[in-house]
């Protein structure tokens, strides 16, 4: 019988990698010189804020993200290096919302709003003034710069009062007044251990905690608190980050600035609407208080700090007093 031969069965051999091409001089060169233009091109921007005071609400997903978390703490560190005093304001719902979670506390609501009884404030202090305030703080040290925690019951940095709201019961038609438990409203700040830290080489990171009337510890918006501040220290920026573009037209475009006129205007027309009302109307308070201007960032833009700042096209809504007559480039 013939023996049948079996065909040996070949190897599937991978082509080897080809080794990375090296850049050329010419490349190299021209990736330098495009640097060197960045760096020009900021030069302005950096002039205009030099010793200005800029106030930077952090929240939102970007908190969430480590490497957006660390884009953010390299552009703190970048800006206080080119001269701008940055003050960081942040939030921190998410992780409160887990920690009362994993500790079985509920939240209670009324009229859609949450009370915050004295279980949940003892929480919510840990965290933001606790956990939160160090994670920032550590990831702003991480990139070279020296930040120090603080929340507004340092020194008195906030005082406030207890927050309360207006309810109408859709059955009954009756209002009523909500009490939100522990919730404040700023009544007063005292700026002064912000002052003494942003004029030096530290990085002030603060927790939107108050002192109630009593001395009871009282939870506040951070984005309240931040414009607070920022009306108390008479900010050249406040910066809201948030999870969203900006301001946006009725086909849905960022609007890339707005004076208060035409953000009443908007407001008026249905362009913007509801949780952006309330926003927009705190910044054009906080205008009023002599800030001169508020933008509204999608913090989920990385470096968006810095694109603000230090460039023409910036990163969000601008809205300030007036629209400025000069057409140089600087800061929208």
């Amino acid at each position: 019988m013939a023996k049948s031969k079996s065909s040996p069965v070949k190897s599937k051999e991978r082509p080897a990698p080809k080794p990375a091409r090296a850049p050329s001089a010419a490349e190299v060169i021209a990736s330098v010189h495009a640097k060197a233009k960045v760096l020009s091109e900021a030069l302005p921007f950096m002039q205009r804020y030099d010793s200005a005071t800029v106030v930077v609400k952090y929240g939102g997903h970007a908190m969430g993200d480590p490497a957006l978390a660390a884009d953010f703490a390299r552009d703190i560190v970048l800006i206080k290096q080119a001269g701008v005093n940055p003050i960081v304001v942040h939030g921190g719902g998410p992780q409160i919302g887990s920690l009362l979670e994993r500790l079985n506390i509920r939240s209670e609501f009324k009229g859609g709003l949450r009370v915050t009884d004295r279980a949940t404030v003892e929480v919510v202090e840990m965290v933001l003034a606790g956990s939160v305030n160090k994670e920032i703080v550590t990831a702003i040290n991480a990139q070279g710069g020296k930040a120090v925690g603080i929340s507004g019951k340092d020194a008195n940095l906030m005082r406030a009062r207890r927050l309360e709201r207006r309810w109408t019961d859709p059955d009954s038609n009756i209002e009523e007044i909500l009490d939100l438990g522990f919730v404040g409203d700023p009544s007063s700040v005292d700026p002064h251990i912000i002052d003494v830290i942003i004029h030096s080489d530290l990085i002030p990171v603060v927790a939107p905690i108050g002192v109630g009337p009593d001395g009871e510890t009282l939870n506040i918006n951070a984005d309240t608190f931040a414009a607070a501040l920022a009306s108390a220290m008479k900010a050249k920026r406040l910066l809201l980050l948030t999870d969203v573009e900006g301001v946006l037209d009725k086909e849905g475009n960022l609007i890339k600035s707005l004076t208060t006129a035409e953000a009443e205007a908007l407001i008026e027309d249905g362009t913007i609407s509801g949780g952006m009302i309330p926003k927009i109307e705190s910044c054009m308070d906080v205008i009023a208080e002599g800030v001169e201007g508020v933008v509204i960032i999608n913090g989920r833009v990385p470096h968006a700090v810095l694109l603000e700042l230090f460039t023409e096209h910036g990163a969000g809504t601008l809205i300030e007093r007036r629209r400025r007559k000069s057409s140089a480039k600087v800061p929208r």
